[in-house]
């Protein structure tokens, strides 16, 4: 039957569709893998995580039920896509309260129990799809495509769904108004716009306009694939905004791997999977069930962009990563690939050496580095010849000689020393001596013209190895020195991007943890050293209040700012000893009224351990209002 070219544009659309929905599935996979490989401590990462898994299930089962053939395997899959459906409004929501407690507002006990009900609705709503209640009678053979028809739970879950949706959003919106820098703002509007998107385009809404779908196939399936376009984009740009969370690597960095990974994987998929559907549909137009062609065009383009990404993957880097410090970085990268290991100068010494044999007809030869006045290491080519500390008890007498050459028992040893005035702090001087050269019975008066050019060259090629090596150790010893500096800026760096509190939180602990700091002041609340010397005591909040109210007096100052933050903690309504209110309680019984740990534990029902467990939460919760509460205090002008 000759097709019209409406229906060759519709068949492409529909292809192209089924080919986008199997990409968002690899990619929302391997980004998953990602986020399971390198940031899932995070809280924001993990449950970003769980939406990756709820995206996987929805778009694998949309693309695998797009090519069966019986109804049974079409309700099937579209009951699966189901499963992932029900659980991303919880998970969102999810989401939007770790993005909160990133940006500095913990739950007190309202989104936390939220979270929790929200899970339990969805679980409840799996169990309705289970048993068939969720979902109404299939329509396996309806234009444009097949779907469930609604019945009342259905339609309880759409509002259940844009309800949770909504709330996370009002949470996006206010994180992103609790950003204070330029980078924060724009990750976390990156993040508001994918969850917005994919939230949208996810839901089955052939539930609701079937009707108007049949009508309009052409519309229907070009705003689906729309969707799925937008949606893959979007997937990635959430994935990017939270692959900056619970890490600490530059920006650079963390852009450069998940290039790489997102190249390597969901990239070369989607086109090898593209490539091989275009291929088989090619051969079964032209009347061919079997296409040899389509799994060797597969090997062939995932070799090919493998290569590509290989060799294009360092311009990409440079030029979209490195910003204005491209200079500084390129020359980094190229000390990192020339930088002169301890087997480069054992290969480059043993091939001086065998130079040397060929050049004096020497039989054995040695080069041994000097280090400190004293011989560190030798490199022999032939028959050791020398003893080290035979060779040692003449290096005083070598550094003071200018001499060209001097005879030791049964060789002749050639000073290699500094050729240039290095300019490394703390460089060698010219002229130090950095090693000898040692040949075996050379008759060094005997040598002609030529052969002692030679020796000259090779003399001098060796002393500026060892040169180099010299003033790469340098190097080495201050990127030892800087090392856990530059590690804690750079930690500082990417937390405060989202949570300006963590500043001061580094400032006021530096190597010690807050939370321990918090606790110590706690633990001597009403009286004791740990109170009166608290780091806690320099926070500028505690000097405004102990100037205002406590006329000048430091100590009480700090209990009330801890017992104000303490009281933040308590949930609303009278005190109950029920599980929302453990933090509170703990806080009270072990430090306000001063009780013992077996008494508390016994108290609250619980063992020690778990009340231990839950004591460092309720410190952590203290220790964050407290922050808080001094983020908010103006610091003084300055001139």
């Amino acid at each position: 039957m000759d097709l019209t070219w409406d229906q060759y544009l519709l068949n492409a659309i529909i292809g192209f569709n089924q080919i986008l929905t199997a990409g968002i599935s690899i990619t929302a996979f391997s980004l998953f893998i990602y986020t399971l490989s390198f940031n899932l401590r995070d809280r924001v990462s993990r449950s970003f995580a769980l939406i990756l898994v709820c995206i996987v299930i929805i778009s694998s089962s949309e693309a695998i039920e797009s090519t069966v053939q019986t109804t049974e395997m079409v309700g099937l899959f579209l009951r699966m896509q189901f499963i992932g459906l029900v659980f991303l409004p919880a998970t969102y929501f999810h989401l939007s309260d770790g993005l909160l407690v990133t940006a500095g507002r913990p739950s007190r006990g309202r989104r936390a129990i939220s979270v929790r009900l929200f899970y339990i609705a969805s679980a409840v709503f799996l169990v309705l799809l289970a048993a068939g209640r969720l979902l109404g009678p299939l329509q396996p053979n309806s234009i444009p495509a097949a779907y469930f028809e609604r019945t009342f739970f259905t339609n309880l879950f759409t509002l259940y769904y844009i309800a949770v949706v909504i709330l996370a959003e009002i949470n996006f919106a206010r994180a992103y108004l609790r950003m204070m820098t330029t980078a924060g703002r724009r990750r976390m509007l990156y993040l508001l716009a994918g969850a917005t998107m994919i939230a949208l385009g996810s839901f089955p809404y052939l539930l609701y306009g079937s009707g108007f779908a049949s009508q309009f196939q052409l519309a229907f399936w070009s705003f689906a694939t729309l969707t799925n376009l937008v949606v893959g984009g979007l997937l990635v740009v959430m994935a990017y905004s939270v692959a900056f969370f619970g890490i600490s690597w530059p920006d650079r960095v963390v852009k450069s791997r998940l290039m790489k990974w997102i190249l390597r994987g969901p990239v070369i998929a989607s086109f090898a999977l593209a490539t091989l559907t275009l291929v088989r549909r090619g051969g079964e137009f032209f009347g061919v069930t079997y296409n040899v062609l389509a799994p060797v065009t597969m090997v062939a383009t995932v070799v090919i962009l493998e290569h590509l990404v290989t060799l294009l993957g360092p311009y990409f880097e440079r030029a979209f990563f490195f910003g204005n410090d491209k200079a500084e970085l390129g020359l980094f990268q190229n000390f990192e690939e020339r930088f002169l290991t301890q087997g480069d100068m054992n290969q480059f010494l043993e091939a001086i050496l065998a130079a040397v044999q060929d050049l004096l007809q020497a039989k054995d030869a040695l080069i041994a580095v000097v280090e400190n006045g004293s011989v560190t290491e030798m490199v022999n080519s032939g028959q050791p010849f020398l003893e080290g500390d035979v060779l040692a008890e003449h290096l005083a007498e070598l550094e003071r000689s200018t001499g060209t050459y001097f005879t030791v028992t049964n060789a002749v040893i050639i000073p290699l020393r500094t050729q240039f005035t290095p300019s490394v702090e703390e460089g060698l001087p010219s002229g130090t001596l950095l090693g000898v050269l040692g040949v075996h019975q050379l008759q060094f008066d005997g040598l002609n013209e030529e052969q002692l050019e030679g020796l000259e060259i090779l003399k001098t090629r060796a002393a500026l190895a060892l040169e180099d090596r010299s003033l790469q150790r340098n190097i080495i010893q201050i990127i030892q020195q800087i090392e856990p500096q530059v590690q804690m800026i750079q930690s500082i760096r990417a937390t405060s991007q989202f949570d300006n509190t963590r500043l001061l939180m580094e400032n006021l602990a530096g190597d010690e943890d807050i939370v321990e700091i918090v606790r110590d002041a706690l633990n001597h609340y009403w009286g004791g050293p740990k109170l009166t010397t608290s780091p806690l005591t320099k926070l500028r909040v505690i000097q405004k209040l102990a100037q205002e109210e406590f006329e000048g007096n430091i100590p009480n100052a700090l209990r009330s700012i801890l017992k104000k933050a303490v009281e933040q903690i308590r949930p609303e309504g009278e005190r109950r000893f029920t599980t929302d209110w453990v933090l509170y309680n703990i806080l009270e019984l072990k430090f306000f009224e001063g009780r013992k740990v077996r008494e508390v534990a016994n108290r609250l029902a619980m063992s020690e351990a778990d009340l231990y467990r839950k004591q460092r939460v309720a410190v952590e919760a203290v220790a964050k209002a407290i922050l808080e509460m001094e983020s908010e205090i103006k610091p003084p002008p300055t001139d």
